[in-house]
C-alpha cells in the first residue's frame, strides 16, 4: 500500500521539475524580477516593524495594567 503511494509522489515531483516557469523567465529577462523582490521585501519589513510596534505597545499596556 505504501509503495504505490510513494511511487505516485515521486513521479509527480519529476513531472513538476520538468516544467519551466515562463513568467519568471520573462520577468528575469526584463529585469522586473528585482522589482518584485523589492516589493516583497518591503512588505515583509513593514509587517516585521508593525509586529515589533504592537509588541512594545502590549508590553506597555501590561505594565500599566499591573499597577492599577
Amino acid at each position: 500500500m505504501i509503495l504505490p503511494v510513494a511511487g505516485l509522489f515521486t513521479s509527480a515531483v519529476c513531472v513538476a521539475q520538468e516544467k519551466e516557469v515562463a513568467m519568471a523567465d520573462t520577468m528575469r529577462s526584463n529585469g522586473k524580477i528585482y522589482i518584485v523582490v523589492a516589493v516583497c521585501l518591503t512588505i515583509l519589513v513593514g509587517l516585521f516593524l508593525y509586529v515589533i510596534s504592537l509588541d512594545r505597545k502590549i508590553k506597555r499596556l501590561e505594565k500599566e495594567g499591573g499597577r492599577s
